[in-house]
């Protein structure tokens, strides 16, 4: 599998006579197309130095209009039929071996009979609460976990074909590990979802437009909480490889299902057990790569955007615990512990964290894939990032214009804060001897939770000094004080560091990329070419948090289109687009059967 590039350039392989070749026709044709490819060629060079000082506007201009024009007429962006050398697109990789298998079960997908299976094994599944909570006890000890077993009491009705084919393990009871052997070598690879959903708030059911576990189906959507997050990806990848087995298909390359129980929550009673005994059982780094719910599809001016999410920030919640003497309200000190703890509070708030736009980091590729093929992109922005490769000035600027143009890129481009709790006090006429207060933060690519810590000290240290307060800061003693104490601590002991970040070259990244393509050109719906992969980095924080030690390839990506989920995920009326099951199914079939049959990996 190769980059995209033009037909044009790509040589000829059929046979031609001697006389053919020499004739006069011939050798004009050949001509012609030298003469095409090279101005081909040419415009890539112009399209990717253009803007800078030295190339006059007119000739950038029709740069553009000659890449854009052949293929769609979207002067200023690139067709995604052009590679592009900031944002590197493959073809799309079509199953060889499996090549009839494919095609059969394209043919299947797009039938009315596996649509209304796919509703009714989704349903079905939905109507079972498998919520979990932040303050779930261990498994064993807590009888909220129990519902799981209904889930998958459900899970083995609907797919017993899954069941009795591949070697199903449970671990820590409700963890779902299913092992589908392959006959070769190649390192084995993983599909993730997760099983639970976040809680349905009582007082807000009487807002849903169908009861939130009711899985109704009204001709367009079905109705529930877990349709969007995450029971659709989990029940789809399940109907691929039923349908697969179906069709008596035997995986050369071995495929394993991890399924958590607790994503919503903490992770580690699900995918955190999950991790340790595939670790266990299969070795460190041991798996081709693993692919996770994350991003979806987005159409931008008809153009559309794949957006697997390649990294995730960091996470951790500072708690800081002011503790002062007590008394009487009526003899009060100039700062209670609560108006001191306003203070840190405001310290924090009033310097925020810089934002940075690095070129080896996530969000500087997306913008630029965006860039280059979004025809919906500024064409001011444009300039600048194509500028901001090389020039650290342009970069600045780029920088500056992103922050102002949409809040989303303060999330992308630096680590965010806030204030979420707060406490103190139990009585009116009683001093205040313990206040406290959690802030959350979500911590950039280029930074870790080491320089988080060292900001908040430097950040705290004088106030604490101000007031003469002892401040220990994450188990270290780093002021002393005699009027009170200000610690400063990991709240629950969560803090992660930023994942690494997936590699972007040729191997799995091109086979992704490849599959998703191929998805959308054999879709009878869908039928498109126009389809750009671009990496993202995730601002929230998945199960795959859990897994880094098993392979250096992960991949977030969830094969929908923004506009499939009714109301989004975690809020009120979550619904998900039915004709989209059957298209994730097709997704998840191409992908199988790609990493069967692939050398990439």
């Amino acid at each position: 599998m190769a980059p995209a590039q033009s037909d044009l350039c790509r040589p000829s392989t059929g046979r031609t006579s001697i006389k053919q070749q020499e004739s006069g026709w011939s050798r004009s044709l050949f001509a012609f197309r030298v003469l095409l490819c090279s101005l081909v060629i040419i415009s890539l060079v112009l399209y990717k130095f253009c803007d800078f000082a030295f190339l006059p506007r007119p000739i950038c201009r029709l740069s553009r209009l000659w890449l854009a024009g052949p293929c769609n007429g979207l002067a200023g962006s690139l067709s995604p039929c052009i590679n592009s050398t900031t944002c590197p697109q493959w073809t799309a990789l079509h199953p060889t071996k499996h090549r009839g298998l494919s095609e059969d079960l394209d043919v299947a997908y797009s039938s009315e009979d596996f649509k209304q299976r796919a509703i009714q094994v989704l349903g079905e599944a939905v109507r079972v609460p498998t919520e979990s909570y932040d303050d779930n006890g261990p498994v064993g000890e807590d009888s909220r976990w129990d519902t799981f077993a209904e889930l998958h009491r459900v899970l083995e009705a609907s797919f017993p074909r899954v069941y009795e084919s591949l070697n199903v393990t449970k671990v820590n009871t409700y963890g779902l590990v299913f092992h589908w052997q392959g006959s070769s070598t190649a390192k084995p690879y993983i599909l993730a979802a997760h099983q639970d959903v976040v809680p349905v708030e009582g007082q807000t059911v009487k807002d849903w437009r169908h009861d939130p576990y009711s899985g109704y189906y009204d001709g367009t959507w079905i109705w529930g909480r877990g349709t969007c997050d995450d029971k659709s990806d989990l029940i789809q990848q399940l109907l691929a490889i039923d349908s697969l087995l179906k069709q008596d298909f035997s995986p050369a390359r071995t495929l394993v299902l991890s399924y958590g129980f607790d994503e919503e929550s903490k992770g580690t009673e699900g995918a955190g057990h999950l991790a340790r005994y595939l670790e266990e059982t299969y070795g460190r780094d041991s798996f081709a790569l693993l692919l996770d719910e994350g991003g979806h599809y987005t159409d931008m001016g008809g153009i559309v955007f794949a957006a697997p999410s390649t990294s995730e920030k960091g996470y951790l919640d500072v708690e800081i615990t002011l503790s002062t003497l007590g008394g009487h309200s009526s003899l009060p000190p100039s700062h209670t512990s609560i108006g001191l703890l306003s203070r840190f509070i405001a310290a924090v708030e009033d310097n925020p964290h810089q934002a940075s736009l690095p070129r080896t980091g996530t969000p500087f590729a997306t913008t630029q894939c965006l860039a280059a093929y979004s025809p919906l992109y500024p064409d001011d922005l444009r300039r600048l990032a194509r500028q901001a490769v090389t020039n650290d000035a342009a970069l600045k600027v780029l920088q500056e214009r992103l922050l102002a143009s949409d809040p989303l890129y303060k999330a992308m481009l630096g680590t965010t804060q806030a204030v979420d709790l707060v406490e103190g006090g139990v009585k009116v006429n009683a001093l205040p001897e313990r206040a406290s207060a959690v802030i959350n933060h979500r911590i950039a690519e280029h930074s870790s939770v080491g320089e988080l810590q060292q900001h908040m000290i430097g950040l705290l240290t004088p106030l604490a000094a101000k007031y003469d307060l002892a401040l220990v800061a994450f188990g270290s003693n780093v002021t002393y004080g005699s009027a009170g104490r200000v610690v400063l601590s990991d709240f629950l002991r969560t803090a992660l560091e930023p994942s690494p970040v997936t590699p972007t070259e040729y191997g799995p990244w091109a086979l992704l990329q490849g599959s998703i393509k191929a998805t959308f050109e054999s879709s009878p719906t869908r039928n498109s070419s126009k389809v750009v992969v671009i990496p993202s980095l995730s601002i929230g924080n998945t199960d795959t948090r859990f897994y880094w030690n098993l392979t250096k390839h992960i991949f977030r990506f969830s094969p929908s289109f923004d506009t499939d989920s009714f109301n989004g995920a975690h809020t009120i009326n979550e619904a998900f687009r039915t004709d989209s099951l059957n298209e994730g199914v097709r997704f998840y079939t191409k992908f199988i059967l790609n990493m069967d049959e692939s050398d990439l990996l």
